[in-house]
């Protein structure tokens, strides 16, 4: 086929921008490129769905070749995809029988024939690979926080722009009473990242505990090192939160270092979840003192726990009965969800408050005690 040599500068040139344009590997696409042409040759010209046709795109000079692929053998039986030796060695001299000919059927002209088929393969190739892109670069970033900007809002649902591709963010996943206004950059948890059909589906939440265990990776350096650890996190969303911390460094105090000078920190966090009260504790492996830290602000008198059923017994001084159940019983909730224990509190006034537990007590803690050795307690993120 003659090719002007502007046309052949036009492909290569094409290929090239798409590809840094758009981050897409150059030899996809012109293997799509050469997919493409095929499939336009046997639209075209080839009729014959037995016929092996091949195209090849010269990378460097953008020159195109349509071969017809045909096995070489002493008698043939399918004319479309075999050629007799004799007639092969008139293209190859070399071959054998069992070998495989290409034959040059590069009809003229036809690039501009091939032209719309051409491109519209092409363009379906690249936005597959564009949506592949976008799917494993956002993979990496599951379990992560990612800031994105409001666009709108529609039957419940707030639409994100994350720069490459919209998140949708969920009534369920909406801190409740939190306003999301047009333009207004917020930061988000990607709880999934999956494909379909359309492209890559990227969930995203307000309301996962993980939103606040990666804000406070990002606002403690401490954090984010390794040197404290968040052991766990229990959130309801738009109200409180409870996140128990613990420090590798002896020199490093974790509630410390989460709360900040003056609490700037903890109130970096607070101001990014809308004023949500967050309580920082000091985890324990002792079990009756992580109980204890996790009451706060609510001050016991003692934690009694029982690990054949998960148990445990609080007593608190009357005054303190209030706070250490909390509004509605929130603050026992969430203290029973961050530690995995089942807590029962109850007054040092009532005669009865042990009744029933004594026996099955295993260890007894009182505030001030010197720590001691302990059964470990589930520390894992609920």
């Amino acid at each position: 086929m003659k090719q002007s040599k502007k046309n052949k500068d036009e492909i290569i040139q094409a290929m090239k921008d798409i590809s840094r344009l758009k981050g897409i590997d150059e030899d996809l696409l012109f293997t799509a490129l050469e997919d493409a042409l095929t499939a336009a040759y046997r639209k075209n010209y080839n009729d014959t769905s037995s016929q092996e046709i091949k195209s090849s795109v010269n990378r460097e000079s953008g020159e195109i070749r349509i071969v017809n692929l045909r096995q070489v053998v002493d008698e043939i039986t399918d004319e479309t995809a075999q050629i007799l030796v004799a007639d092969a060695r008139k293209i190859k001299p070399s071959c054998e029988v069992g070998d495989v000919i290409e034959e040059d059927v590069t009809p003229e002209n036809f690039m501009r024939v091939a032209a719309q088929n051409a491109k519209q393969i092409v363009t379906q190739r690249i936005k597959e690979a564009e949506r592949s892109i976008i799917y494993n670069e956002f993979s990496e970033k599951e379990f992560d926080l990612i800031s994105g900007v409001i666009q709108r809002k529609d039957k419940g649902n707030v639409y994100v722009d994350l720069g490459k591709i919209e998140a949708v963010l969920g009534p369920s996943e909406q801190i409740p009473g939190e306003s999301y206004d047009f333009n207004q950059r917020i930061d988000l948890y990607i709880v999934e990242v999956r494909q379909n059909t359309k492209g890559p589906l990227i969930t995203v939440s307000r309301t996962h505990p993980g939103l606040v265990r990666r804000l406070f990776e990002r606002e403690v350096p401490e954090i984010y090192s390794g040197i404290v650890e968040i052991k766990s996190t229990s959130r309801e969303p738009g109200s409180r939160t409870k996140i128990a911390v613990f420090s590798n460094d002896s020199n490093v105090d974790a509630t410390g270092a989460c709360v900040g000078n003056r609490g700037a920190r903890v109130q970096t966090v607070v101001s990014e979840l809308g004023n949500e009260k967050i309580d920082i504790v000091e985890w324990d492996k002792d079990p009756a003192r992580y109980i204890a830290n996790a009451l706060s602000p609510a001050k016991v008198e003692s934690v009694t726990v029982n690990s054949n059923d998960n148990t445990a017994r609080v007593i608190v001084d009357d005054s303190q009965l209030s706070l250490a159940i909390g509004k509605e019983g929130q603050n026992v909730r969430l203290a029973a969800k961050l530690t995995g224990w089942k807590i029962d509190i109850k007054s040092s006034r009532d005669p009865l408050a042990m009744a029933g537990f004594e026996q099955h007590a295993e260890t007894t803690y009182h505030p001030g005690d010197a720590p001691r050795a302990a059964a470990p307690v589930p520390s894992e993120e609920s």
